[in-house]
């Protein structure tokens, strides 16, 4: 894995996080998800399309 998909990962998971911290403080906000879900699928895309 190169260190820039490592780093897509790390912040995929932290966006989870904070997305995840802000709705359970203040309520869910659809754009939120919605936001981490499209980040979540960049990740996976550039997991997938990685050279080996």
């Amino acid at each position: 894995m190169s260190g820039s998909t490592k780093t897509m990962g790390y912040l995929t998971v932290g966006a989870l996080v904070a997305v995840t911290a802000y709705t359970v403080a203040l309520g869910s906000s659809g754009w939120l998800w919605f936001g981490w879900v499209v980040l979540g699928l960049c990740t996976i895309g550039m997991l997938a399309t990685q050279d080996t």
